[in-house]
């Protein structure tokens, strides 16, 4: 019983590490004539997150560099897309960026650019590059396409929840000792 104990106070004693599945233009999804701009404002993307690209046949995904992102160049594509239902994995530190790649999509404002912070626990493997994108109006409407829930909003709330978890299990602890 003891080491049944042990063993669940040191699980939870493990601070939990939250991943997000961000669905890119929530239920607009990648197309056109939507502000991913605004929709990235306030948003934070950290390594472990995926963005999750839904979008039609007359789209694509192309990741490209800041440069291609700038000038909607698509032909130096680090990663191409067509699959209409795209997970991208955030596994490194820094700037990713992301076009539609056809003809005057990107133009039009179908680019996406997200800056990627290290996750609690994680050695960032690449150095922040460029800068974040431009700030606008928050977007309230994002949950996590998993419907898992949504991470604490600061440490201070990660902390009480460890707290009382950790007085739970000092209770348990001390009715197994003198039960």
């Amino acid at each position: 019983m003891a080491m049944a104990t042990a063993f669940l106070i040191l699980l939870l004693a493990t601070p939990a590490v939250y991943a997000v599945d961000y669905t890119v233009g929530d239920t607009s999804g990648w197309t056109s004539g939507f502000d991913y701009t605004t929709w990235v404002s306030g948003k934070t993307f950290k390594v472990g997150d995926a963005l999750i690209f839904n979008y039609g046949g007359t789209h694509e995904v192309d990741e490209v560099n800041k440069s291609d992102y700038d000038n909607c160049v698509s032909s130096n594509a680090i990663d191409s897309h067509d699959d209409g239902n795209t997970r991208i994995n955030l596994t490194t530190v820094g700037t990713k960026y992301f076009i539609c790649p056809t003809a005057g999509h990107c133009a039009g404002g179908m680019k996406l650019a997200v800056t990627v912070a290290a996750s609690s626990g994680t050695t960032p493997n690449t150095p922040a590059t460029g800068s974040p994108p431009t700030a606008g109006t928050p977007s309230n409407t994002t949950t996590p396409s998993s419907g898992v829930p949504s991470p604490p909003s600061s440490s201070s709330a990660a902390s009480t929840t460890l707290c009382n978890m950790m007085l739970v299990i000092a209770s348990l602890v001390g009715v197994a000792f003198t039960g």
